[in-house]
């Protein structure tokens, strides 16, 4: 439901509380929608200023969720992943736990070889990674069925997979874990995998073989090679596997000379590089060479007294609203994609307001209209784009 237009009283926060306030008036019950399980739910408030969280509430119905919202006008909503006893104990110990949703949370501000200044850009990478999530991994290899999975976006740099078959509410915090391991790749032989059956991982492998191989020859034959060395960088670094961008560098080197690579497609169990960490780096390369899918983050899909963003919610950091959409739609390359930019943003397009950039090098787009600029620039926006820049820290509204 959009938003009614901004009246412009306020300054600094205390404007976009308001405006908060607006869009949480404008609804009914009917219009919100609440977690399963309502009742054994925890919930977080992250209030507007310096404020400490206002956490550990119990909420029992639609009318004690909207009641609260409508009069506080928080900056951040979350419910807890967990179900319990008494959600509104102070101590965890004392809740009750009986259960929880299995969440992947993936975001795109530390992906490899993406800036968070190019908003759209880091979108699209994200959302390709959170469908590989679940069309490579989640669907195929754990037999996740769709009637029990909830996609939102999470209304600002990513999305989250819910996950509430009833088979899985109990599993603790290390078989969570297990989860996540197999999907990042940790503990997988990957030499073991390529000589070994025809499994899940063996495509993936073959895969970032390849990738690797060609990246570390585009490294080694050119001299503007500074952002691919940094790629891999930030790709082993993800993978706490400690490794120099010099040493990146040599690999790149050693894997043009020396027929290295002809002898390791002949028998990948040889140690083909000059020293054992470049061996090693050159194979974790590999194995995290297709799977972006590790920049989900495990501590939400561990951790099972987590709270996660609750959908219908604005996030304070960017006015942009926590969406849920169908899982078909996660698909990038399917007939009618999910458009975060487009179909979460519920402020005016009409009034106009005036803004100043006060970061460099920023593009986003936002219900139709398109920024792409630096400090200084001062230009007219609509509310949703001006709530937006205003938000992330980017521009200024005068």
């Amino acid at each position: 439901m959009p938003c009614p237009p901004l009246i412009p009283v306020a300054t600094g926060w205390s404007r976009y509380a308001l405006r908060f306030g607006d869009y949480y008036r404008s609804l009914t019950t009917e219009d919100i929608w609440t977690p399963p399980r309502l009742r054994s739910r925890e919930w977080m408030f992250i209030p507007w200023g310096s404020k400490p969280p206002d956490r550990h509430r119990a909420l029992p119905t639609k009318e004690d969720l909207l009641s609260y919202l409508q009069i506080r006008a928080p900056h951040s909503c979350f419910h807890s992943t967990a179900y319990y006893k008494d959600p509104s104990q102070r101590k965890m110990n004392d809740k009750g736990w009986l259960g929880a949703d299995l969440i992947f949370d993936l975001d795109g501000d530390h992906l490899p070889g993406v800036s968070d200044n190019d908003f759209p850009g880091m979108m699209e990478k994200i959302q390709d990674q959170a469908w590989s999530l679940w069309s490579d991994f989640l669907e195929p290899e754990f037999g996740f069925k769709q009637k029990y999975v909830q996609t939102t976006f999470s209304g600002h740099r990513g999305f989250h997979i819910h996950v509430r078959d009833p088979s899985l509410l109990h599993l603790d915090s290390n078989a969570r874990r297990e989860i996540v391991n197999y999907i990042t790749g940790i503990g997988i032989d990957v030499q073991s995998v390529m000589a070994g059956p025809d499994i899940g991982w063996s495509q993936r492998i073959d895969i970032g073989f390849e990738d690797v191989i060609d990246t570390l020859a585009s490294i080694s034959s050119s001299e503007k090679n500074s952002q691919l060395v940094n790629d891999l960088h930030s790709n082993l670094k993800s993978r706490n596997f400690s490794c120099s961008k010099e040493l990146i560098k040599k690999l790149a080197s050693e894997s043009t000379t020396g027929g290295r690579i002809a002898r390791l497609r002949e028998d990948n169990s040889r140690t083909v590089f000059t020293t054992k960490k470049l061996n090693e780096a050159f194979w974790e390369l590999v194995k995290g060479a297709p799977l972006a899918v590790g920049e989900t983050d495990e501590n939400v899909t561990v951790d099972i007294k987590r709270v996660i963003r609750w959908v219908g919610s604005l996030h304070g950091k960017s006015g942009l609203r926590v969406t849920e959409f169908p899982l078909e739609r996660l698909n990038p390359d399917g007939p009618n994609p999910f458009n975060a930019m487009e179909e979460s943003s519920v402020f005016s397009t009409q009034n106009m307001y005036k803004v100043e950039l006060v970061k460099d090098d920023v593009t986003t787009r936002i219900s139709g209209q398109e920024v792409s600029g630096s400090s200084g620039e001062v230009f007219n926006a609509h509310e949703s784009m001006a709530t937006f820049l205003a938000l992330k820290g980017w521009a200024i509204i005068h």
